[in-house]
């Protein structure tokens, strides 16, 4: 609403004033916020999106599972390689 509205006031200001009392908020620093998030979001002003944090979190889950994996596979790997070392004898 307050990009639709914007070019009818003279400043960004009074657009959030207007937008706030129709839609009944009492802060217009909680609209001020939205804007700026949806801003972000849809790339037109620098920032983190509401999606990268979910992101990075998933991220970092995998990571932990893949180094837990890794270190699997290291013991698993030395485990072998100890057995190929050992002498064997047929009986």
């Amino acid at each position: 609403m307050v990009a639709e509205v914007r070019g009818d006031y003279p400043n960004e200001s009074a657009a959030l004033r207007a937008v706030a009392q129709k839609l009944g908020t009492g802060s217009v620093g909680t609209l001020r916020n939205w804007v700026k998030r949806d801003e972000v979001d849809s790339g037109r002003r620098p920032g983190t999106t509401a999606k990268e944090p979910a992101q990075i979190k998933a991220m970092r889950k995998e990571i932990a599972e893949l180094k837990r994996v890794n270190d699997i596979l290291k013991a698993a790997a030395s485990f072998f390689a100890a057995e190929l070392d050992r002498p064997h004898t047929r009986s």
